[in-house]
């Protein structure tokens, strides 16, 4: 049981997030601007928290095992996040990445195709931008956990696949529930195998 702070625990991903760590018994924090959107579960203490506010959200985190960050990039500083991490001396450090910087062909990311929703780019170049911070960061254990293509609402099967930097894909396209993807994530956390690294889920 790991005692684990969740950054943007109200969220599509962070909701899932947390039943997942309180289904397994860990000890949550939960931090997110509006506290009255935090589920009520098992092990899980609602704290009011704003990701752009480093010193406050550093003693927030303090005395934790790990920090999953689960907010959006366009919406956060991936300096003001790491940190506030540094700062409450917790080592462990897990985000909630994105599919834009993964790749279709070696040195093709999916940002970069021609089919790539305009919509998605600010947040998709945001979160390739944390990730290439987080390469250059070696005094904490990161691990960046990028989505398929499709990050949808859908059903915790426990069946998936695990990948590197390549986008995963399958037969109608690219895809994985926010239900298994809290399940990668949290295996992660309780089982270390992509410290320092990206890797992916999908179906």
């Amino acid at each position: 049981m790991a005692n684990v702070a969740l950054i943007g625990a109200s969220g599509d991903a962070g909701s899932r997030i947390l039943a997942e760590l309180s289904d397994r018994g860990h000890r949550v924090t939960a931090i997110a601007r509006n506290t009255d959107r935090i589920a009520s579960l098992p092990g899980v203490t609602p704290r009011q928290g704003d990701a752009n506010d480093q010193q406050a959200l550093g003693a927030l985190l303090k005395g934790h095992d790990a920090v999953i960050s689960a907010v959006p990039f366009t919406a956060s500083d991936v300096r003001k996040l790491v940190g506030a991490v540094r700062e409450a001396g917790v080592a462990r450090y897990l985000v909630v990445g994105g599919a834009g910087s993964l790749e279709v062909a070696p040195g093709e990311r999916v940002i970069d195709q021609p089919d790539f929703p305009e919509a998605y780019k600010p947040e998709a170049r945001a979160g390739s931008e944390f990730l290439d911070f987080l390469r250059g960061v070696d005094d904490l254990d990161w691990t960046f956990l990028s989505p398929s293509a499709e990050f949808v609402p859908g059903e915790r099967t426990g069946k998936f696949r695990l990948g590197q930097d390549m986008l995963l894909t399958h037969a109608t396209g690219s895809s994985i529930s926010f239900e298994d993807y809290a399940i990668a994530l949290v295996d992660e956390l309780e089982k270390p195998a992509h410290v320092r690294q990206r890797f992916t889920v999908g179906y």
